[in-house]
Parts: C-alpha cells; structure tokens; sequence
C-alpha cells in the first residue's frame, strides 16, 4: 500500500465521519437555537429546558438515521477490505 492510499483512506474516512455525524449535529443545532430564542422571549432561564429537549431529539435522529449509517460504514469498510486484499 503506497502512501498516497493511506491518504486516501485517511480522506474518506474523515469525510465518512462527517458524513454520518452531521445530521445529528444539525438537528441538535437547530433545536438548541430553537429552543434559545424561546428562552430568550420568554425569559425562562431553566438549563433543563435545554438538555431534555435536545437530548431526546437527537436520540430519535440516531435511531431514524442508524441504518443509513450502517450502510455508510459497511459500504467504506468493505470498501477497505477489497483494497487491503488487493494490495496484499
């Protein structure tokens, strides 16, 4: 395996891990700032309100998007495997 190779894996699989982890960075972005604005015009400032919101909508978006995910991961990792075979 030549040092370009591991470079290119090393590039797939840091775009492979923003790929999976971004749809749940996102919705837990967009809820926190949701859920900020409500904060800041009703003047409730209760840290739970946060936490509790953000954590049970994220949990939903992994359980949605873990297939997906899966697929991703099984896909790059037999991907890897056909190439290790073939370079060995």
């Amino acid at each position: 395996m030549t040092d370009q190779q591991v470079l290119e894996i090393a590039q797939q699989a840091l775009l492979i891990s923003i790929q999976i982890g971004a749809p749940t960075l996102l919705v837990g972005l967009v809820v926190g700032v949701v859920i900020a604005l409500i904060q800041a015009l009703t003047q409730i400032q209760e840290m739970t309100l946060v936490f509790v919101p953000k954590i049970l909508v994220i949990f939903l978006t992994m359980f949605l998007t873990l297939p997906w995910m899966m697929s991703v991961l099984v896909t790059f990792t037999r991907e890897l495997a056909d190439t290790m075979i073939g370079a060995g």
